[in-house]
C-alpha cells in the first residue's frame, strides 16, 4: 500500500511539473507576440526620442533664416579659398619631414654599420663602404610623373632631357640617335607646349610639368644656361621617386647603349671636361714660388670639372642634398654658372664655416664618355684612335653644335671618314 501511494505522488508531481512548463511556454508565446522588443527595452525609449529630435532639428534647419544661409555660403567660399594653399603647405612640410626621416633611418643604417666593430684584416684587403643606401621611393611627391617612370624607366633608371623650343633641332638630332642605338628608357621633359606636341607626333616620351611659374617662365624663354639650372630643381622629385637618372643634355649623340657601361657604385657618375690623363682624373700640379727660397715648390691637386651634362646621379641622400645645395645657391646668385657651382658643391672640403658634401663620385673614361675637344683634338688625328666607336659624343666645347652632331653621325654612324676633316679644333 505504501507503495503505491508513493507512486501515484510521483505521478501526480510529474504531471503539475509538465502542466507548469505547458504554461510558461505559452506565457512566453503571448509575450513575445505581445511585446516583439521586450517588456523593458530601453532602446525603443532612445530610438523615440533620437526620432523626435531629428523631427525637432528638420524643422529647425526648415526655419533657419536665408540671412544664415548667405553667411554659411560666404564662409564656404572664403575656406576654399584658403584650402588650395594650406593644401600646398602641408604637401611641402610632409615632403620636407619625409626626406627628413629617410635621411634619419638610412643615417641610422650607416651608423650601425660602421659602428660595428672590425678587424683590420691583412694588408690590401681593407675596403671602405663606396656609396649610400638608396632613399625609400614616395609616390606621393609626383604620382602623375610616378606612372610614367612605371612603363619608361628600366630597372628604376633611364635618361632625362630638358628641352624647349629654342633647342628643337638638336633635339631631334638627339632623340634619333637615342632610337637608332635601341635605348628604351628615356625621357623628355617639354618646358613649352609646342615641344611636347613635337616630341608627342615623332613617338618620344615626353613628360610637362604642372605649371610652376618660376620654373615656366625660365622653360619657355631662356638660353641654354638658364634652362640648365632648372634641371637642379626638376630632377628631385625622379630621385625621391626612387629612380636613378642619366641628366643628357641635348648636343650629345648616343652610339651604344650607356646603361651597359655604367659603375653604379658612386653617388654621382659623370663625364669629365678633361681631354687626357691628367686633366680627366687628377694630378699633381706643382706650384713655384721662388720668394720661398727652399720652401718655392708647393703641391697642389688639380682636376678639370665635370660636366654637368651628362652625368648618372643615384636616388641618395648627398645625391638630393647635391641638388637642392646646386639649386639654392643658383637662385641666390643668379649671374653664377651651374657647372661651376655644381663642380664646388661635389668637391670642395669642409673647413671652417663650410660643411663639405659627403658624396661618393666616379670621373666616367673621357675616351668612351666623349667631349668635343678631345674628339676634334685628338682621336680625329689619330689612326688607332679613329677606330673607337664611344659611347657618346658631346658637343660641349664648340658654338657651332647642330653641324658637328650631324658630322658626328656622318663620321661614326655612316662611315664618312672625312666628315669631321672641315672644322677647326675649337671655335672660330
Amino acid at each position: 500500500m505504501a507503495v503505491g501511494r508513493r507512486d501515484k505522488t510521483a505521478s501526480f508531481r510529474g504531471s503539475r511539473i509538465v502542466v507548469a512548463i505547458v504554461i510558461g511556454v505559452l506565457l512566453g508565446c503571448v509575450i513575445a507576440f505581445l511585446f516583439p522588443y521586450g517588456l523593458f527595452n530601453p532602446a525603443a525609449s532612445v530610438q523615440n526620442r533620437r526620432i523626435g529630435k531629428t523631427n525637432f532639428q528638420i524643422g529647425s534647419s526648415s526655419c533657419e533664416s536665408s540671412e544664415r544661409s548667405k553667411m554659411l555660403k560666404s564662409e564656404i567660399v572664403s575656406l576654399s579659398e584658403k584650402n588650395s594653399e594650406l593644401k600646398k603647405q602641408v604637401r611641402d612640410l610632409t615632403e620636407r619631414l619625409q626626406l627628413a626621416e629617410q635621411g634619419k633611418d638610412q643615417a641610422q643604417k650607416q651608423f650601425l654599420v660602421l659602428g660595428e666593430q672590425h678587424k683590420a684584416g691583412p694588408f690590401g684587403t681593407v675596403k671602405a663602404l663606396r656609396t649610400n643606401p638608396t632613399v625609400v621611393p614616395d609616390d606621393s611627391v609626383n604620382p602623375r610623373l610616378a606612372k610614367i617612370l612605371e612603363k619608361v624607366a628600366v630597372q628604376k633608371e633611364l635618361i632625362v632631357a630638358l628641352a624647349n623650343s629654342n633647342v628643337k633641332e638638336m633635339l631631334e638630332v638627339w632623340f634619333s640617335s637615342i632610337k637608332r642605338v635601341g635605348i628604351p628608357n628615356y625621357l623628355v621633359i617639354a618646358l613649352d607646349d609646342h615641344i611636347e606636341e613635337f616630341c608627342k607626333s615623332n613617338d618620344v616620351p615626353v613628360y610637362k610639368r604642372d605649371p610652376d611659374a618660376g620654373i615656366d617662365a625660365v622653360g619657355r624663354s631662356g638660353g641654354n644656361h638658364a634652362v640648365s639650372g632648372l634641371k637642379f630643381r626638376i630632377l628631385r622629385e625622379f630621385l625621391q621617386l626612387g629612380y636613378s637618372v642619366l641628366l643628357s643634355d641635348v648636343d650629345i649623340i648616343y652610339l651604344q647603349n650607356p646603361f651597359n657601361h655604367l659603375y653604379r657604385d658612386s653617388d654621382v657618375e659623370s663625364m669629365t671636361d678633361g681631354h687626357n690623363n691628367m686633366t680627366a682624373y687628377g694630378y699633381n700640379d706643382v706650384f713655384d714660388e721662388p720668394a720661398m727660397g727652399w720652401a718655392r715648390y708647393a703641391h697642389t691637386m688639380r682636376i678639370w670639372v665635370y660636366n654637368s651634362g651628362f652625368f648618372f646621379i643615384r636616388p641618395t641622400i648627398p645625391s638630393i642634398e647635391l641638388l637642392d645645395r646646386v639649386a639654392d645657391r643658383l637662385a641666390k646668385q643668379p649671374n653664377s654658372w651651374d657647372q661651376a657651382v655644381f663642380n664646388e658643391e661635389l668637391f670642395f672640403p669642409s673647413h671652417p664655416g663650410y660643411d663639405g658634401l659627403h658624396a661618393a663620385k666616379r670621373t666616367m673614361d673621357f675616351y668612351m664618355f666623349m667631349n668635343s675637344k678631345v674628339l676634334f683634338k685628338t682621336v680625329r688625328k689619330d689612326a688607332k684612335l679613329k677606330k673607337l666607336k664611344p659611347v657618346i659624343v658631346h658637343v660641349n666645347y664648340h658654338p657651332d653644335k647642330l653641324r658637328r652632331m650631324k658630322a658626328v653621325v656622318e663620321f661614326f654612324v655612316n662611315g664618312k671618314q672625312d666628315a669631321l676633316d672641315p672644322y677647326p679644333d675649337g671655335s672660330e
